[in-house]
């Protein structure tokens, strides 16, 4: 794991000294902010953390953080980070990514580093656009959705990135909207905290180009009635009020609301994130109405080092050859059993 410090950061240790060149209004700010701040509750040094990034107004994140910062090619992202962080465990690797980055060209880097389950981070940044090439629909852009590749409409069905992420066997699938910059933070440390390989999904306006997007579940005077925030080992309750919540009927969610019917807070469902088997974070994932966010699955699981340090020490305690001069001198030919 990363050297834990003593020494106190401030959110201005990890501040680079470049100009942030995002559009005035773009959530990106939230998101970089809420990051600088999150660090120096995570107790690394700042030479331990890393942040790497494929292309898109995302994958700018890296100029902006006082750190080592790799900005690589488009959706090699994830590829890359898995080499960083193999060829030193001991640091915090970050994938800074988009919808179209991870999604569409990434797609395969994308699914595989969730299947491994390497212990590094993934902040996806969904605005359900290409925006920096100027607007075309991306793989989370709406049917119907009017852009500067789809004129008339887009007629491809969407990605939902939680729903592929559990299907390539994400162990951790978080899911927050990219105006609340306190819940941001606590979920980029929650993500740092756990083994293995977290991914959260950033519901991001993007100002230019699909302005409002996610307004009509994330504007202020609406998220607690369209929103459901999910915490481990507490009821699915949800509301302006607090008097509506989830029921399973036939194995289906269902929306209920406290005191009609006889239903109590004693009826709901109570989220179980470490459950191992993803069924119901798929359901939740999926669920249009309320729309979910917190941290929808948590499951520990073994890691791709772990396993890979296991192996390792079984063949080693079962090989013959105890020194590389031990095979290059055995013969001219060696047979692997």
């Amino acid at each position: 794991m990363e050297t834990t410090i003593e020494q106190k950061y401030t959110f201005k240790d990890f501040t680079s000294d470049q100009e942030v060149r995002w559009c005035p209004g773009c959530d990106d700010y939230v998101i970089l902010r809420s990051m600088q701040k999150a660090l120096p509750e995570m107790g690394v040094k700042r030479e331990d953390v890393v942040f790497i990034s494929g292309i898109g107004c995302s994958s700018r994140f890296p100029y902006y953080m006082n750190t080592y910062g790799m900005h690589t090619i488009h959706g090699r992202a994830p590829g890359i980070a898995s080499g960083v962080k193999l060829a030193n465990p001991n640091l915090s690797v970050w994938v800074m990514t988009g919808d179209g980055d991870a999604m569409a060209i990434g797609g395969n880097h994308f699914i595989h580093v969730l299947r491994r389950n390497i212990d590094l981070n993934i902040v996806l940044f969904n605005n359900e656009i290409y925006g920096l090439t100027k607007g075309q629909f991306s793989p989370t852009s709406l049917v119907g959705q009017k852009t500067k590749s789809s004129p008339y409409g887009n007629t491809q069905p969407p990605f939902t990135p939680g729903e592929l992420a559990l299907g390539a066997g994400a162990r951790f699938f978080g899911r927050i909207g990219g105006n609340v910059p306190k819940d941001i933070t606590q979920m980029l440390i929650d993500a740092h905290k756990f083994k293995g390989t977290s991914l959260i999904e950033v519901l991001q306006n993007c100002v230019i180009f699909n302005d409002g997007c996610f307004s009509n579940i994330t504007d202020k005077n609406v998220k607690e009635d369209k929103q459901i925030f999910l915490e481990h080992g507490k009821p699915m309750i949800f509301g302006k009020n607090r008097d509506k919540g989830l029921v399973l009927n036939r194995l289906k969610l269902e929306v209920v609301t406290i005191g009609e019917n006889g239903v109590t807070q004693e009826d709901l469902l109570v989220h179980d994130a470490e459950e191992k088997d993803p069924t119901m974070h798929q359901m939740l994932v999926r669920l249009e109405y309320p729309v979910a966010t917190g941290i929808i699955r948590r499951f520990n699981d073994v890691t791709l080092e772990e396993r890979e340090d296991a192996l390792t020490r079984q063949v080693k305690a079962n090989s013959k050859f105890k020194k590389t001069d031990d095979l290059f001198f055995s013969g001219e030919t060696y047979t692997v059993k």
